[in-house]
């Protein structure tokens, strides 16, 4: 914490990771998740006749706790409801079912059996790491959730503020923050999580201010009036009440005012920059084509399948994929990414079992090596949805590591008369970039996986954000290597990772060669606006200025005091 003082107003201020831009000032409202002891004791107190009695209650609340989940899903779109659905699916687990069935037996009470068999998934999914480790956050919103069924009280969760207000929490389940209502909570601090939480995810979402890993934070007094500035990443304490007010409603003023930027983007000078959306499914696709894109630079078609059991048929594949091509036919092109499964997305007929260190295993593209129907099934289906929808159609491979490997994919590609390409998350693609795109038609680069690996740090460690930004000298470093191979080679190279919705880093990523910027389509007129008050040299000049910066603070410092000049 740093405490300045100004003629009357001490200020304390708490850092963390900028998520969401914005600013906001209002009282803090705490998230606590307890489950009143009492109600816990009660409940023990009561016992149950048998083990068959117990899991009979258990089954009852977690089909509540489930179809809670799926209403929220139901009404939410995109990453929001692709998790939520996940969650009604972790509540409904056969597999935690017997792990709390195999306690009970062992003599335990129904809530200690849950926690125990909850404990035994979050050893689980902690070691898997990547998003996997993600859903520990979860797995705990569930137990809560499934507690609170069994001792009669209300399940846990945000509760809606009366004022406008910022929501401070240790961390957000899915859950809550999808359900958050913008109009009422302004802004968005949690004590652990990094840019590419499930939290980070949907504030993006929902365009809600946002700073994640504030060390602290949960030591703000209830009530207490703070100024959350979700592009420096700080959450003040102490502030004078008219100098934030004044700050906030120039903010606010600027932010409606990107209501009124309708696109293509362009830096002042001309520079033109596609401003693409990601996408998860046909909903989410239609959603982004009312917004000012110019196409899809990231359709994940893996969240389509999150909860299947069995391979989906080439016919049903095709409907699915045409759902998200036709939101966009005639109006830009669209990037497919295959399969994107394994280690942090384990999906049941494609990913395989007890790897020791699944992040780095059999993921992504790997697994065509194991399985090549499964991507020869894909690509047929995403061929005959762009036949039937017209849409211009791009694809692209995860996890591809090799030469040989992208243009044995490309090739495939060719053949269905689709537009190939790589994505960049292994740095040995950005080290050989040139090579690579003698044999792929564009690269689009995921920053989220790339810093990860370049820095040798899950990229959802909160005790490791400071490392997984993409901020980071080294990662820009790789992107930058990326985008010179693109100019010289004439082909495109894109951002698909979360680094893209950053305004601030866009202008480097602009000026260090990136010819497109995918991002969550609340996201958009942000960046739009942002190149649009800078000339392509800024752009270079930033893009210089962050390379040689010592640090991410370093480098956010460099790349503004560029743009203020």
């Amino acid at each position: 914490m740093v405490t300045s003082e100004s003629a009357s107003h001490p200020t304390a201020l708490l850092q963390g990771t900028p998520v969401v831009p914005g600013l906001a000032h209002g009282p803090v409202v705490l998230v606590r998740t307890e489950i009143p002891d009492a109600a816990v004791a009660a409940y023990r107190d009561r016992g149950h006749a048998s083990s068959d009695d117990a899991l009979a209650d258990l089954d009852t609340a977690a089909t509540a706790v489930a179809d809670g989940f799926a209403d929220k899903a139901s009404r939410a779109s995109g990453e929001a409801a692709q998790v939520l659905t996940a969650s009604a699916g972790l509540a409904r687990d056969p597999g935690l079912r017997q792990a709390t069935a195999t306690r009970l037996e062992s003599g335990d009470d129904l809530v200690t059996a849950v926690h125990g068999a909850i404990e035994q998934f979050v050893e689980l999914f902690s070691a898997m790491g990547g998003l996997m480790a993600e859903r520990v956050t979860d797995l705990r919103d569930i137990e809560r959730r499934l507690v609170a069924r069994l001792v009669g009280v209300p399940e846990p969760g945000v509760s809606v503020p009366e004022e406008p207000s910022v929501i401070v929490a240790q961390d957000l389940a899915p859950a809550d923050t999808a359900g958050l209502d913008p109009t009422v909570v302004c802004a968005l601090v949690t004590e652990r999580g990094g840019a590419t939480s499930h939290t980070a995810i949907i504030a993006r979402q929902l365009g809600i201010p946002c700073v994640v890993g504030v060390a602290g934070a949960l030591a703000l007094p209830a009530g207490e009036q703070v100024l959350v500035d979700g592009t420096a990443g700080t959450v003040a304490s102490g502030v004078d009440e008219a100098d934030a007010t004044v700050r906030v409603e120039a903010d606010t003023e600027r932010r409606a005012a990107l209501a009124a930027w309708t696109g293509p983007a362009a830096t002042s000078d001309g520079h033109a920059v596609q401003l693409l959306a990601n996408v998860a499914d046909g909903e989410s696709a239609r959603r982004a084509a009312e917004a000012p894109v110019e196409g899809v630079g990231l359709f994940r078609t893996e969240l389509c399948f999150l909860d299947r059991r069995d391979e989906p048929s080439t016919e049903e594949q095709t409907d699915i994929y045409a759902g998200v091509l036709e939101a966009f036919a005639g109006n830009g092109h669209v990037v497919v990414r295959t399969l994107d499964a394994g280690s942090d997305k384990p999906i049941a007929f494609a990913t395989l079992d007890d790897e020791e260190n699944p992040a780095l295993g059999v993921r992504g593209l790997r697994l065509a090596h194991h399985n090549p129907g499964l991507l020869a099934h894909q690509l047929d289906a995403v061929a005959e949805a762009a036949r039937r929808t017209g849409a211009d159609t791009w694809v692209m491979a995860p996890m591809i590591a090799t030469v040989d490997e992208a243009a044995e994919f490309a090739a495939q590609v060719r053949e269905r008369g689709l537009v190939p390409g790589a994505m960049v998350e292994v740095p040995s693609v950005a080290l050989l970039a040139p090579r690579f795109l003698e044999v792929v038609d564009f690269l689009s680069i995921g920053t989220n996986d790339l810093t990860q690996y370049a820095m040798a740090a899950d990229r959802l460690a909160t005790d490791l954000a400071h490392l997984t930004d993409p901020w980071q000298p080294a990662v820009l470093q790789l992107i930058s290597l990326t985008a010179k191979a693109g100019r010289d080679a004439g082909k495109p190279v894109g951002i698909c990772g979360e680094a893209a919705a950053d305004p601030l880093l866009a202008v480097a990523l602009v000026g260090m060669g990136v010819t497109s910027l995918s991002m969550a389509p609340a996201a958009v007129r942000a960046v739009g606006d942002q190149l649009g008050r800078v000339d392509l040299a800024t752009c270079e000049t930033a893009a210089q200025a962050a390379l040689d910066a010592s640090d991410p603070h370093a480098g956010r410092e460099a790349v503004q005091a560029v743009i203020a000049t």
